[in-house]
């Protein structure tokens, strides 16, 4: 009968090892997040409040967003380059990394 604080161990084909199940666990997760920095390499994070570093025609709003307008409590989409906010009058604005510096 085996023992509780025994680990099962399986084989990771990506880096061809055998490894307890919670360490492959944990090396996944940390492969599945994904790093967001914006213009100056600062890292961004859920809730955080950024400036624009250049004015934004907004499509289909028909709206320009001008540089130093503050965006507050962004949220992270999932994707390296994009971020989901929110601003008065415009609807699921989703603007680029790139474009915004951390506040």
């Amino acid at each position: 009968m085996p023992s509780e604080d025994q680990d099962d161990y399986v084989y990771d084909e990506d880096s061809g090892e055998w490894l307890s199940a919670a360490e492959l666990a944990q090396r996944r997760a940390a492969a599945d997040s994904i790093e967001v920095r914006d213009a100056v390499g600062n890292l961004l994070a859920d809730g955080d409040q950024v400036i624009l570093i250049k004015d934004l025609d907004v499509k289909g709003a028909g709206q320009t967003l001008k540089r130093g307008t503050v965006i507050a409590a962004i949220r992270l989409t999932g994707d390296a380059q994009e971020i989901d906010c929110k601003y008065p009058g415009i609807k699921g604005l989703v603007l680029r990394a790139e474009f915004v510096r951390k506040r």
